[in-house]
């Protein structure tokens, strides 16, 4: 009989100690539930506290310029680029990155907005003025960042001698020795220097524009663009021409067709005239 109760009080004990443990467990569980609970709640709390300032910092409010961009960019070139600068397929590209550099030799030389889709923008008077073209730069620029153009005279300290060996190495095999032009492949051509200004010179080597190579720092240095720049504009543009008729510079392309037909054509008469008297 002893024996029997022994086992029942047993019994009984491993089963309230089997309750006890998991309540305790259950108390444990809910006690970390609870604390999650809590740790999410402050953590959202803390979120919503220091997130306007955050996304204040991640997004910076536009400068006085850039604002005045975007007025002019939300009536000229959302059609084309988006109304955040992404691009529309088939449109404009993307203008995240490209930087004021690219908006300003595009912008100022009036080749942007373009009239129709063609294979190459073509040069025209621009649509915009000096100044605002400036704050579409600085709109993108502040949109995206990229190369820019620097302020001041780009030619200071320039040396014409490095800057005509440097063109001659990197742009005459499209521009021509004479800064005049040449075609290229697909309906595209590069275009003739005479009418870029300084700063366009130095936008289109930053940015590459058509089929131009990005010239970046790395590539051609801030004092080498200026060697180039001002071999352009001092010497190719006021050359006198000592030889007589330039054929509009465009290389031995035109030369060797000019003395073809004019050669050709006066051998051919000499050869009738000497037949002649003979």
């Amino acid at each position: 009989m002893t024996s029997d109760n022994d086992r029942r009080r047993g019994l009984l004990a491993r089963l309230r100690g089997e309750r006890s443990a998991a309540r305790s467990r259950g108390r444990r569980r809910l006690g970390a539930a609870v604390r999650l609970i809590a740790a999410l709640t402050l953590a959202g709390g803390a979120y919503t506290v220091f997130a306007p300032g955050v996304q204040a910092q991640e997004n910076p409010p536009l400068t006085g310029a850039a604002a005045e961009g975007k007025a002019l960019f939300d009536v000229s070139c959302v059609t084309c680029h988006g109304r955040n600068a992404q691009g529309v397929e088939g449109r404009g590209p993307s203008l995240i990155g490209v930087g004021s550099a690219s908006v300003e030799f595009q912008v100022s030389s009036g080749r942007m907005p373009m009239a129709r889709q063609e294979a190459q923008a073509m040069r025209k008077p621009p649509v915009f003025t000096d100044e605002q073209v400036r704050q579409l730069g600085q709109y993108v620029q502040e949109l995206g960042g990229g190369p820019q153009v620097p302020e001041g005279d780009l030619r200071e300290g320039a040396n014409l001698a490095t800057g005509g060996e440097l063109f001659r190495i990197n742009c005459s095999q499209c521009h021509a020795f004479g800064g005049g032009g040449g075609a290229l492949s697909s309906g595209k051509y590069a275009p003739s220097l005479r009418p870029a200004s300084d700063r366009q010179i130095y936008a289109a080597m930053l940015s590459g524009p058509q089929n131009m190579p990005v010239f970046g720092d790395n590539q051609i240095t801030p004092e080498q663009k200026a060697d180039i720049i001002a071999y352009i504009q001092d010497t190719l543009k006021h050359d006198q021409d000592q030889g007589g008729f330039n054929l509009g510079r465009y290389g031995p392309s035109t030369e060797g067709l000019a003395i073809f037909l004019i050669g050709i054509v006066a051998l051919v008469f000499a050869s009738l005239w000497i037949a002649g008297k003979s």
